[in-house]
């Protein structure tokens, strides 16, 4: 007979339970027997929902991928409001919440993951990080066109210094993530010179 308990979402609290072992046992630690485990309900309930551990994957990192979007649209909405280091001090500091920030390594260090993900959505294959650029690209794109960024300002580039830099910022989390001060410094130092030629 299976054993372990029995799952109202199997799915979700399969999600959930590969989350925290993430977060504390880190890529390697993830694996199917690991993840059941944890989800307390027998092995076979995985393959029930899955074809897969792969695929198992490229769901959890899908469905997490998914979850930055509110966040992506809240930023968006916050332009020609308050300050722009502000602002995106405050998101990425939300986009690279520890759960995203342990994706990036699984994603990078396991192949048919990668594979998986591109042929899911296109540019699928950094899923996350394609999620914070796309946010962090508009938001910056909205404040460029409301003037408050230099009208010539380049904003692929920028993206690409925000989101490599914050993402190395945020992925030495020990003892502790960066703290406000020190991204908001950075973020600065990323935007001074767009910042200082806006129109006044």
């Amino acid at each position: 007979m299976p054993t372990g308990v029995h799952l109202q979402d199997a799915r979700q609290q399969l999600f959930d339970a590969a989350e925290r072992l993430l977060l504390r046992a880190g890529p390697n630690g993830l694996t199917s027997r690991a993840v059941t485990d944890e989800a307390g309900c027998a092995k076979g309930v995985l393959h029930r929902h899955f074809a897969d551990f792969d695929a198992f994957l490229t769901e959890l990192v899908l469905d997490r991928a998914a979850q930055l979007r509110p966040r992506a649209v809240q930023l968006r909405q916050s332009a020609g409001t308050g300050a722009v280091v502000d602002n995106l001090t405050t998101a990425l500091t939300a986009l690279f919440g520890p759960v995203w920030v342990a994706l990036i390594p699984l994603i990078t260090f396991r192949d048919e993951l990668r594979t998986r993900l591109r042929a899911a959505r296109p540019g699928g294959g950094t899923a996350i990080l394609g999620e914070v650029t796309g946010a962090v690209g508009d938001y910056l794109t909205a404040e460029r066109d409301l003037g408050r960024i230099a009208a010539d300002a380049d904003i692929a580039s920028l993206t690409l210094s925000l989101v490599g830099g914050g993402h190395l910022l945020f992925t030495d989390r020990e003892p502790a993530p960066p703290s406000a001060d020190t991204v908001a410094r950075f973020v600065t130092s990323v935007l001074a010179d767009v910042l200082r030629r806006r129109p006044r």
